[in-house]
């Protein structure tokens, strides 16, 4: 939990040291143009102070977004003897501790700019001002512990930073019970709702953003400590908050779904909180996720090493996919999903090197582009296929995305592509399964409204189903989610109260590869010499909560004590 961190990153809010950008929606201040008495006096430098917290305290969860969210939901491979994909997961994992540390940073930062409004705010800043970077901060905070709860289980609650640094308790402190954490969530949730405008500036967290969050964290907390069934009534608020979202908001789907992922369309409609990167002097406000997932050689910047990092088998055939069909035209899936979450063969992307005519991948290693320069692209991922999601494309893309002839080129390990954590489709999906709740199908009409809506945007020629059921639900969220950081916290709310179903599912997932798939595509081995490398996970591998990062442990050693409650008479809402 680097809890060890917690007094130099509450410092470091104070302070706002050296956070300087040129974005207009996420300027900061000036490196030591003020201090901190001299700030937090008009409604500009007291949304300068929030909007940090929009990227950089999350830029070291980047790569355990991914390996948490997807490679131990079966979505995305690394090879299975990676730690990740095959559940051999341990506390002294580097992704691990980076993704605790940069959760509880998001925890610190936040504290940080509620006190400092509170305290530091000038007779010049409106409260209407003060209410919204508050709520936002709240929502954020909020965001940060939704992610902890569902991976580490039972954790401390750090209501206020000041507050451990002045006691001096910071590696005494206890893990608090997992009911008291989702109980937190709520309410600091119910306080944000309460502070935030209906409608805030394009890319910020409205009051609708809470409320889908709250929708989400009250599905999730419905089956917690029960067995087989859930929570009547946290379903019926979960339903309740996902409809004020969908009636409310006055928001609606991105009608074309690959533009979701499009840099021209960062602060969407459908996106209702995100983490919005910039490319400048700024390390840590840039999404690095390009580099970790794009081909080799995929842009200018040569630092993209994502050839190796494909989509798994199962993914591949929840979409009804093939990898031995060499052509496009072969393909016969008609969800448009498949083609903006994985690369597969002979598959054109006309929204990737748009200044040469498109992207076609075709596992050729040397590719001869339309004005006759020539790329090393590396293919070689065993399953057949690559990311699509969180890639941005080469530097004219870049440009041309995020606004010619304003707009910036990629840097090293560096894109502006928008992180979407919530999105619409999501609220909708939540809506429907909250609905069902424990029955085995429901015909009821609003529920079907949503779920419909989310598969009729991709699905070509959809028929609407007059009636769900779980199974339709669940996959529908993996579909519609993939590669997003989130279907693994589908298994672990269904693990809550039916963990031996979540089990099943994990362990029948084909997380293997394919023999001679690029001797099958280079025309060098035959159909029939292509077989899967199977692999599924054992039962016994498979556990629901990730284990802290050894530092932290080394550090409190009270982290493996059991949890105790909270007091909920500490805090001030």
């Amino acid at each position: 939990m680097k809890i060890f961190n917690i007094k130099k990153l509450a410092i470091a809010t104070v302070l706002l040291v050296g956070m300087a950008s040129c974005d207009t929606f996420l300027n900061r201040p000036t490196k030591d143009s003020y201090t901190i008495d001299g700030f937090y006096q008009t409604d500009e430098q007291c949304f300068q102070s929030i909007n940090p917290v929009y990227n950089s305290p999350w830029y070291d969860f980047q790569r355990g977004f991914i390996k948490i969210g997807d490679a131990l939901a079966g979505n995305v491979y690394y090879g299975t003897d990676n730690a990740y994909q095959s559940f051999v997961l341990k506390s002294s994992d580097p992704d691990l501790r980076n993704a605790s540390a940069s959760l509880w940073s998001v925890n610190a930062y936040c504290n940080g700019v509620i006190d400092n409004i509170n305290l530091k705010a000038g007779s010049g800043v409106s409260l209407a001002t003060k209410n919204t970077v508050k709520g936002e901060a709240l929502t954020l905070k909020a965001t940060a512990y939704f992610f902890l709860v569902r991976c580490f289980g039972a954790i401390p609650i750090i209501h206020n930073n000041a507050d451990i640094i002045s006691s001096n308790s910071s590696n005494t402190l206890s893990r608090n019970n997992v009911d008291d954490v989702y109980t937190y969530i709520v309410k600091t949730l119910e306080k944000a709702i309460e502070l935030l405008p209906e409608h805030n500036k394009a890319g910020r967290i409205d009051k609708y953003s809470a409320y889908g969050l709250l929708a989400k964290v009250y599905l999730t907390k419905s089956g917690y400590g029960l067995s087989g069934s859930r929570n009547a009534d946290d379903l019926a608020k979960a339903a309740q908050y996902a409809k004020i979202v969908i009636e409310q908001s006055g928001r609606v789907l991105t009608p074309v779904y690959p533009d979701i992922f499009r840099l021209a369309n960062n602060f969407s409609s459908e996106s209702l909180i995100a983490w919005h990167w910039t490319v400048g002097n700024h390390w840590t406000a840039q999404n690095t996720l390009q580099a970790d997932l794009a081909l080799s050689g995929w842009c200018e910047d040569p630092n993209t090493w994502g050839t190796w990092t494909g989509l798994t088998i199962d993914l591949q055939q929840a979409f009804g996919e093939n990898a031995i069909l060499k052509t496009a035209k072969e393909r016969i899936t008609d969800d448009a999903r498949r083609k903006a979450t994985m690369m597969m063969m002979g598959d054109h992307y006309d929204y990737f090197w748009g200044d040469k005519g498109g992207f076609t991948y075709d596992w050729i290693s040397i590719k001869t582009l339309p004005d006759g320069s020539v790329t090393n692209l590396g293919y070689g991922n065993p399953t057949g296929s690559n990311f699509v999601k969180h890639i941005v494309g080469d530097n004219f893309d870049h440009l041309k995305g995020s606004g010619i002839p304003l707009g910036v080129g990629t840097q090293k390990m560096s894109t502006a592509l928008s992180t979407h954590i919530l999105r619409l489709a999501d609220v909708y999906l939540v809506y429907a399964e909250a609905v069902l709740g424990d029955a085995g199908s429901t015909s009821d009409a609003s529920a079907l409204s949503a779920f419909n809506a989310v598969r009729g945007r991709s699905v070509k020629n959809y028929i609407a189903k007059p009636s769900i059921t779980f199974d339709d639900i669940f996959k529908e969220r993996r579909l519609e989610l993939a590669c997003e950081g989130d279907n693994w916290y589908d298994f672990v709310r269904l693990s809550y109260y039916k963990p031996d179903e979540a089990k099943a599912r994990l362990s029948t997932q084909e997380r293997g590869n394919w023999n001679n798939l690029d001797g099958f595509y280079k025309g060098t081995s035959l159909i029939t010499d292509v077989t899967i490398n199977s692999f599924k996970v054992p039962i016994a591998n498979i556990s629901f909560e990730i284990p802290f990062p050894d530092t932290d442990m080394a550090i409190n050693p009270n982290l493996m004590n059991p949890p105790v409650p909270f007091d909920f008479s500490t805090i001030g809402y």
